[in-house]
């Protein structure tokens, strides 16, 4: 299947609405003026991407509002809601819970908006959306890499119709925390100018529906042709001097796509306007090219640069380009830099274009890069593929209990796991001089990180690719970042928190430990993220014998876990953290996995999403057949929803194996699945679940596999094979 444009929408500094932007693109115009959102203390306000005369309605934060515009114009005229949803975000609902903190609100109610997780959510909920909804945070490469996620849905026969979008709203953890890192550019930004001094920090949502077909179907704007991620794995904010991993990136979009670097008419350059990174672009785009470049300009000299919303607009303006016969211009390039070897586009230049690729990089060394053209008919389909499962070559987990051997322990003694992970179980397995500056979250992803390298014998090579998933991502550092700069009056903050702050920061580490250079993905569906990471993964990996890291952890904080996890109620009298890590391969045959990730499913239409979860596992007969035991998640924020859910799923399947609830034993907190998925593998080949999960009895398995099911908000199931 391919996969084509079939509607855009967009909420930007340069125009809400496709006409208005497709204006201010051909106009050329810089539209970044001084912040005015909230209060800056002591100097002016930097100039910013802000877009003008914004008001969410409803109550939701701004980012959730401004992709939601953007969502409804491309769905306008869709007679049914899409199949999948895919979002890319790094601010979530945090400007509106930056004022919460700042008035020191407690109530929990208050902050339901505050995770990256809950505008893929909205978006769903908004849209009808019944399957599968994924929330990247891959930094600034997130817009892009979401698209290449849904391209992919569409390839694999997961999704007909998909609606991917990127969406980020100013605030004044992003504003505050790129002037402290010295990335902005107080005379706006000045892409591959000779004098450009940063970026400029701005927000945008911009969606694109694509539906699947063999051919163009009716009022096809473009196809998504091909779609590259790397990692470029050398620090955790300066990209490769060299912009090897860029060039990476860009080499597998155009493999994918099935193009030559000759049939590449335009490049939309990331081009931030930061020294480093329009360097290093600058060498990757020669090192693809050589010295017969095409047109190639930054649009983000219009808009600023809107962090996960900027590969999605950039998306878009490629659409526009093919669809309307032009290339933007590199507006604020007064002086372009000789030292970078390559030639923007000053002026708007009107000519027919059929094949664009668009670049988006981010802190971590994540790149992306996407290839869109013309929606021709006699283009050959890609070739075939489905979603794939994996073969498990280690694991690791850490709970309350400790590591995984202490856990088994405690659970076969009938001692619950719940409870912080002790730092000791953490800190034995990381080197001390190289994790100092490292809070909880990263420590703890890295800690589980080696463990799994490890239990998979040296025979078995370093991960290739990471995924990894975090419902609530790095809580002290996302603290003590704001607690420090509201306590300074707005002046003041570490960066290094800021960085850290970053939901993909503890998937650098990881990269950057074992040098894993392919696909560097981070989900963070709430209560599902570990399930969103390992769907990924078996959507994005092509290749046997290249081990994959997939990998999920939370961390427990005093003053946030409370307010943004309401799960955590049940968690009395101690807050709950940890996580677990598989390194896999994927398989080609599905009866060789250990692992598949079976469904994910939204239930904007009640129950209904137990009977598409019912058919994705083969049907009632089959259930009973292949499963000895149910693994069930239980949200306790959302228990009553939960039982709901799985009282219907016995009615409908009949099951009367050992059905036990995880996390009242294991604690509540979002990657608590990927513990438990770990758990399930040794439960499996040991053929039974211990009593302390059964209410006294041991649960025997009868030879069978186990199902790892997720309910609440979210349904999502992975099938745990011997």
């Amino acid at each position: 299947m391919r996969a084509f444009v079939t509607g855009i929408g967009i909420a930007s500094p340069a125009g809400t609405g496709v006409s208005e932007f497709l204006e201010s693109l051909k106009n050329s115009v810089p539209l970044i003026t001084p912040l005015n959102l909230f209060p800056v203390a002591g100097s002016p306000p930097l100039p910013v991407g802000q877009v003008p005369s914004f008001q969410p309605r409803n109550s939701v934060p701004r980012t959730h509002a401004l992709a939601e515009v953007a969502a409804k114009q491309a769905l306008q005229g869709c007679p049914e809601p899409p199949d999948a949803v895919v979002v890319g975000t790094t601010t979530g609902g945090i400007h509106t819970t930056e004022s919460l903190l700042a008035a020191d609100i407690r109530d929990p109610a208050r902050y339901l908006w505050h995770t990256p997780g809950s505008v893929g959510e909205h978006i769903a909920r908004t849209a009808g959306c019944q399957g599968p909804v994924l929330t990247i945070s891959t930094a600034c490469a997130s817009g892009t890499t979401v698209m290449v996620i849904a391209m992919r849905l569409i390839r694999t026969g997961s999704a007909r119709r998909v609606l991917a979008l990127g969406a980020d709203s100013l605030c004044r953890l992003t504003y505050f925390g790129f002037s402290l890192l010295k990335l902005v550019d107080p005379a706006g930004a000045r892409p591959l100018d000779r004098d450009r001094g940063g970026m400029s920090v701005g927000e945008a949502a911009a969606a694109l529906l694509l539906e699947a077909g063999h051919e163009a179907p009716a009022g096809a704007l473009c196809e998504l042709r091909g779609g590259g991620l790397s990692c470029d794995a050398y620090h955790v904010t300066a990209p490769d001097s060299e912009g090897r991993g860029a060039a990476a990136a860009m080499k597998r979009a155009l493999e994918d796509a099935g193009t030559g670097v000759d049939r590449v008419e335009y490049i939309n350059l990331h081009g931030t306007g930061t020294s480093d990174n329009d360097i290093a672009e600058a060498r990757a785009v020669r090192e693809v090219f050589g010295s017969n470049t095409p047109l190639l300009s930054s649009t983000k000299g219009i808009y600023g640069h809107p962090l996960a919303g900027s590969g999605a607009v950039e998306a878009v303006t490629g659409v526009l380009g093919i669809r309307h016969g032009f290339v933007p211009a590199n507006v604020g390039c007064v002086n372009p830099d000789p030292d970078l070897g390559i030639s923007p586009l000053l002026e708007m230049k009107s000519r027919p274009l059929d094949v664009v690729l668009s670049n988006s990089f981010g802190f971590g060394g994540n790149n992306a890069c996407l290839v869109v053209s013309g929606p021709t008919a006699d283009r050959p389909s890609v070739g075939s593929a489905s979603l794939r499962g994996f073969r498990v070559l280690g694991s690791a987990c850490l709970t309350g209990a400790g590591p995984l051997h202490e856990t088994m322990t405690a659970l076969e003694r009938g001692d619950d796991c719940r409870g912080a992970v002790p730092d000791t179980a953490v800190s034995c397995r990381l080197d001390a001089a190289a994790t100092r500056r490292m809070k909880r979250l990263p420590r703890l992803a890295l800690a589980l990180a080696i463990s799994a390298r490890e239990d998979g014998g040296e025979t078995t090579s370093s991960p290739h690719s990471v995924y990894f998933g975090t419902g609530l991502g790095a809580l002290s550092e996302t603290y003590d970042f704001l607690a420090r700069l509201f306590k300074t009056g707005n002046k003041f903050s570490s960066p290094s928190d800021f960085v850290g702050s970053l939901h993909n920061a503890p998937a650098g580490q990881a990269a950057l430990h074992f040098e894993s250079r392919g696909a560097n993905v981070t989900a963070t569906g709430t209560d599902d993220s570990f399930e969103e990471a390992l769907y990924c993964a078996g959507h994005l990996s092509r290749q046997e014998d290249e081990p994959i890291l997939c990998l999920a952890a939370d961390e427990a904080h005093a003053v946030l876990s409370p307010r943004i996890d309401r799960s955590t109620q049940g968690d009395e009298p101690a807050l709950s953290d940890g996580g677990g890590a598989l390194l896999i391969e994927s398989v080609d045959d599905t009866d060789r996995a250990h692992l598949f990730p079976a469904f994910l499913g939204f239930p904007s239409q009640g129950l209904e999403v137990i009977q598409h979860l019912v058919r994705a596992l083969g049907g009632a007969e089959k259930i009973c057949e292949q499963f000895g035991g149910v693994m069930v998640g239980i949200p306790w924020a959302v228990q009553d929803t939960a039982n709901e859910q799985l009282s219907c799923l016995l009615d409908q399947t009949g099951f009367h194996g050992p059905v036990v609830e995880y996390r009242r034993v294991l604690g509540q907190y979002g990657a608590v699945s990927a513990t438990a998925c770990v758990l399930a593998l040794h439960f499996v080949r040991n053929g039974r679940i211990p009593a302390v999960f059964g209410g006294g009895a041991e649960n025997s398995l009868g030879g069978k596999d186990l199902l790892l099911l997720g309910l609440g908000t979210k349904v999502s199931a992975v099938a745990v094979r011997r």
